[in-house]
């Protein structure tokens, strides 16, 4: 959709009724026409009224949310958008970037910020909450516009959805959803905290209404069967990812696509670089006319599905119900493989909230003129009606016919249940208030009577009685410990900010937010040696036991390490029941772990806020690195082909805090080399993530619009080569891992590092014989790992490599020749090595 300022719109006076005329001739020159409940609810915008948007997915609440922010532009006051995820944080805010110019539109999402003093600011939910905490009603924000505000019920984030209802009561606040059930609770509740009217909105009215279906055919042929209705583009739910890509396979032997199709499809395509075991599954299933999409995909592969979507390419998508929030897949059919789902505790059916957000997503505004949702009949049920189909009328059969059982663990639904659901109200939102160790020093830093401001919070937030009293339990004891540790002191008289208390101790910038151990990492630094030949590894384990656990990673690799040390006591004859005990022992790496726990249970007596952010050590980063492996060969080490997407998003996060947080001072030559490694390895895989981040720190709209009509962003790769230092680092890993190997007589592993018909493990195994005629072992450690013991001599289009074995007694006589093709590297992204020879000088 083209994009037209809205700069130019506004009014000389801000008046209501000049705003709306503004706005919608705006819409109208855009070719759009405003709906009933957008015209309703952007009067009561206008007017300064709350208004509370509750309408189906696809009725045009982001253009009610655009009015808001124009209103609160021309008024000449402050507004902020959030939305529950930093990915579509920022792509609003590219979008109003166009809409209302780069210098009217700012960012904070707790790693990124630009613009922040603009007059339109898009964040996340925890940067407003956390302002208005240290604000309150005197934070300079006038209009907020809460985007997938069902968020206020999530266990662990609800809060933050909460915080600015209670503390922002100079605010108008529009809040948006298209599942937020009875909302009459906070209707009353806005109003009394605001003193503004607020206006309820909702349509039961779909722009394109949507038809409900029950089979009790198989999957394919009740697929067969609405491919030929010209149903499509179908999208399949699933409840795991591994469902999801199963699906896919199975569905190739479903002829999807004519040969035009799959040659437009082909086209699409185009350059596009799938250089990931799962990529190249990825290609077969895309060009087959099915696409999968999932949060463990890489984001370039999400991106390449939506685009082949919008494109009417794609036939079917198989995918998870993570599909209900901000995923840009337009699609006409959705089918629900289930109606009950595994939560991470137990298996339970649906929720009306749950059911609605996903079919919601059904019906494409503009191009169909219905929707549909399919839901199918338990498989064993759809088993056993086909049995009973086969026998016919015949009694005596029907009798004979043995049903087939519910696996166990299931839980039932069936028509029944499915109708329930269609008919349902989504569930009312639950209050996910909680009190925290940041909170209180948020509280405490502001200026007025602390005391005041937190019974206020803790006694008017929308818990009940019961539940406010444990918090008020809660914030004492936290506030008793903030005293005596000496973090707090009450004053006798109120200060000049009118404070009864106040802290003894600076906060850092954004304390609460994205890296609250930022300044925890700072301190520990100062515990390592620089001239330590781990310095490098070391000062990345500190970083990294800030960051969030990935949970999947460091599964796959307690997994591995159990498996390599099951392998290990049997080898030694270590009889069962000794075998589990010393299992339980087993942990993933943990590097530094007891130096990291001990610096932390110091730092926080002193800074009490970091135990709301317990310390995660873990090696995710630095494994790979020691390990010299590639990403795709750490993505194979741990079987983790469909989580790469998380194993990426890791490896980015742990990129951007590590030149976040290690000052300039700190940083070695080595350390500078990894985390040149690092981001370029990311970049290869998907720059995406990178290259918004650093879009953010400098955006560019104009730069943006320029390449929309060319190359996608994830068609645009860099070569690998063009990075220097960073390719250095790569081969020298490359080099390693062959040392690595050899040192354990790894000689199938090493073949198949070669291409094929090179250097085969006879080979290997008949050079290293010979190596060790003449030394025991090969070393493996720092030292032997380091640049000095790698000679590189740069050529063109070739350079040449020796990679010198650290033998135990320092001959450093026998050396691994090898070339590197650039032209290779750059096309597949990553060091291509070939060795020639194992020799002795």
């Amino acid at each position: 959709m083209e994009y037209v300022s809205l700069i130019d719109a506004l009014p000389a006076e801000p008046e209501p009724d000049s705003l709306y005329e503004a706005f919608a001739l705006w819409a109208e020159e855009r070719g759009l026409t405003l709906y009933p409940h957008q015209e309703e609810a952007l009067i009561e915008v206008v007017s300064e009224a709350n208004v509370i948007l509750n309408t189906p997915t696809g009725s045009g609440k982001s253009m009610v949310a655009t009015g808001a922010l124009f209103a609160a532009l021309a008024r000449d006051e402050c507004a902020f958008y959030t939305a529950p995820i930093k990915a579509l944080v920022s792509e609003k805010f590219f979008d109003l970037c166009k809409i209302f110019g780069t210098e009217n539109v700012g960012m904070m999402t707790g790693d990124a910020s630009v613009n922040a003093d603009a007059p339109i600011v898009c964040c996340t939910a925890e940067v407003l909450a956390q302002i208005a905490l240290a604000e309150g009603k005197d934070a300079d924000i006038n209009t907020v516009v809460m985007d997938e505000f069902h968020f206020y019920a999530e266990p662990d984030r609800g809060w933050a959805w909460q915080v600015p209802l209670l503390e922002m009561p100079q605010a108008q606040f529009l809040l948006m959803s298209a599942t937020l059930g009875d909302v009459s609770r906070f209707e009353e509740d806005l109003t009394a905290r605001t003193g503004r009217s607020t206006a309820v909105v909702s349509s039961a009215e779909r722009p394109v209404p949507l038809y409900y279906d029950y089979r009790a055919t198989p999957l394919h042929e009740t697929l067969e069967d609405l491919l030929g209705n010209g149903e499509a583009p179908v999208y399949i739910v699933h409840f795991t990812q591994a469902q999801a890509v199963e699906r896919a396979q199975s569905l190739t032997s479903i002829n999807m696509c004519t040969k035009e199709e799959k040659a437009r499809i082909a086209e699409e395509i185009g350059a596009f670089r799938f250089t990931t075991k799962f990529g190249r599954n990825l290609s077969r299933y895309v060009r087959h006319g099915i696409g999968v999409h999932h949060a463990g995909m890489l984001p370039k592969y999400r991106r390449l599905v939506e685009r082949l979507a919008q494109a009417g390419l794609l036939k079917v998508i198989c995918g998870t119900d993570t599909l209900g929030v901000g995923v840009n897949v337009p699609i006409r059919t959705v089918l629900f493989t289930a109606l009950s789902k595994y939560d991470g505790v137990r298996v339970r059916r649906l929720r009306a909230r749950e059911f609605h957000q996903i079919a919601g997503r059904a019906g494409r505004a503009g191009y169909d003129t219905v929707g549909n949702v399919v839901v199918q009949a338990p498989e064993h049920v759809i088993e056993n009606e086909k049995a009973l189909a086969k026998a016919g009328d015949d009694t005596k059969k029907r009798r004979k016919v043995v049903r087939k059982k519910a696996p166990d663990g299931f839980v039932a639904w069936d028509e029944a249940t499915f109708g329930k659901l269609v008919e349902a109200e989504p569930e009312p939102l639950n209050s996910r208030f909680k009190v925290s160790n940041a909170m209180l020093l948020s509280v405490i830093a502001r200026p007025g009577n602390c005391f005041t401001a937190m019974k206020h919070l803790l006694t008017q937030n929308h818990d009940d009685r019961k539940t406010q009293r444990r918090h008020i339990s809660e914030a004492i004891a936290i506030y008793r410990s903030l005293l005596d540790g000496g973090i707090v002191e009450t004053l006798e008289e109120p200060d000049e900010l009118g404070r009864t208390a106040r802290l003894t101790v600076d906060l850092q910038a954004d304390f609460a937010l994205n890296q609250p151990l930022s300044t925890f990492a700072l301190a520990a630094l100062e515990l390592l040696d620089a001239q330590s030949p781990t310095y490098a590894l070391d000062v990345l384990s500190v970083v990294e036991s800030t960051l969030d656990d990935p949970r999947k990673i460091l599964g796959a690799q307690l997994n591995k390490a159990r498996g390599e040390e099951v392998a290990r006591m049997k080898a030694d004859g270590i009889e069962y029941e000794e075998r589990m005990e010393r299992l339980e022992e087993v942990e993933y790496p943990k590097p530094l772990v007891e130096l990291l726990d001990h610096a932390y249970e110091v730092y926080r007596q002193g800074h009490p806020w970091v135990g709301d952010h317990p310390l995660q050590p873990k090696s995710v980063v630095r494994d790979m690195f020691e390990r010299a492996m590639t990403f795709t060969e750490y993505v194979g080490h741990y079987d983790l082909a469909r989580s790469e997407g998380l194993v990426l998003r890791y490896l980015a996060g742990a990129y951007k805090a590590l030149n976040q947080t290690v000052p300039d001072d700190a940083k070695t030559e080595e350390l500078r080399d990894l985390i040149e490694w690092l981001g370029e390895l990311v970049r290869q895989v998907d720059s995406s993530l990178l290259d918004e981040w650093e879009q953010l720190t400098n955006p560019d709209p104009e730069a943006a619009d320029e390449s929309e009509g060319g190359e996608e962003p994830e068609d645009r790769v860099r070569p690998v080569t063009a990075n220097t230092r960073a390719f250095r680092i790569m081969v020298r890993n490359d080099m390693f891992r062959r040392v690595e190997l050899a040192a354990r007589g790894a000689h199938t592993e090493l073949s198949k590092l070669e291409p094929e018909g090179e250097w085969d493990a006879e080979d290997w195994e008949e050079a290293l014989d010979a190596y060790f005629e003449d030394h025991d072992v090969i070393g493996i450690g720092p030292d032997a790992r380091g640049p000095g013991l790698l000679r590189i001599e740069e050529g063109e289009g070739v350079w040449k490599v020796r990679q010198t074995l650290a033998d135990p007694e320092g001959h450093h006589d026998w050396g691994i020749d090898a070339e590197v093709d650039l032209a290779a590297s750059d096309a597949e992204g990553r060091a291509v090595v070939r060795v020639l020879d194992l020799n002795r000088l």
